[in-house]
């Protein structure tokens, strides 16, 4: 344990040092302030700041994790070089290059409503699920970023991959999901939107913080669709453990992808 947390200040130390973490909080945190004067705060403003997250979050976790293993692979075969068991070598190096951006993250979505004392006012319980999924949904990016840095070798090519990714899963699905409904527009589309919700963790979490509440607008086709099969209860539900796998088997991957790595 000592020896993981010692690999976590030195993997966290090398991730604050370039200083992006301190200026992606900075800019969520301006944002969110510039939210709360024109948009007068509450639901409005954290409704607006899930899709700013939505967007930031995976590509902060996809390049930033995928920068962070080829920045550091020198260090990690000296370090495997020493009789470090590679699942806590893989663990201090994971959480140390995932644990400051979840924090910066956290830390620029909270700041403006901490600095104008609304953290617990209108829409403060929503802001905490956002905050909470934004930080789930950084686990889940850094540890893709870990697999496809560890299985692509070439720094452009593996950063690339990532952008790919990111491109796929936050701009281009709604599209693909649009396609898939008019090729099946003479059948039942339920079970084809619903697989396809569950295989975008980013359709997951926003789904999942406004299926049942006021916002039914924001939803989507997918969450439309969600919510007329299953409904509000059965649908967060199965959204809370889809996320749930989401978060549990890219990490299972990555550091399968470590242990088998020939460094």
């Amino acid at each position: 344990m000592r020896l993981t947390l010692r690999l976590l200040r030195l993997a966290a130390r090398e991730a604050m040092r370039g200083r992006w973490l301190i200026a992606l909080a900075v800019t969520l945190a301006v944002i969110g302030e510039l939210l709360l004067r024109f948009a007068g705060g509450g639901v409005t403003t954290v409704l607006s700041l899930l899709d700013i997250a939505l967007i930031v979050t995976p590509l902060a976790g996809l390049v930033l994790g995928t920068i962070q293993v080829h920045h550091a692979r020198e260090v990690t075969e000296l370090l495997l070089a020493q009789p470090i068991p590679r699942g806590r070598l893989f663990a201090g190096l994971w959480l140390g290059s995932t644990l400051p951006l979840a924090a910066a993250l956290a830390a620029g979505l909270l700041a403006p409503f901490v600095w104008h004392g609304m953290l617990l006012g209108p829409g403060g319980i929503q802001l905490i699920a956002l905050v909470a999924m934004v930080v789930l949904l950084t686990l889940v990016s850094s540890a893709l970023a870990f697999v496809i840095a560890l299985r692509v070798d070439d720094r452009v090519r593996a950063l690339g991959v990532a952008i790919a990714v990111w491109f796929v899963a936050a701009i281009a699905w709604d599209g693909i999901v649009l396609v898939v409904a008019l090729v099946f527009a003479d059948r039942s589309v339920e079970l084809p939107v619903l697989l396809l919700l569950v295989l975008n963790p980013l359709d997951v979490a926003r789904v999942l913080l406004l299926v049942g509440s006021d916002a039914a607008a924001m939803l989507g086709y997918t969450g439309a669709v969600l919510a007329k099969t299953l409904g509000a209860t059965a649908g967060r539900a199965v959204l809370a453990l889809t996320l749930l796998l989401w978060t549990v088997l890219p990490l299972w991957w990555a550091r399968r992808s470590f242990a088998r790595k020939d460094f």
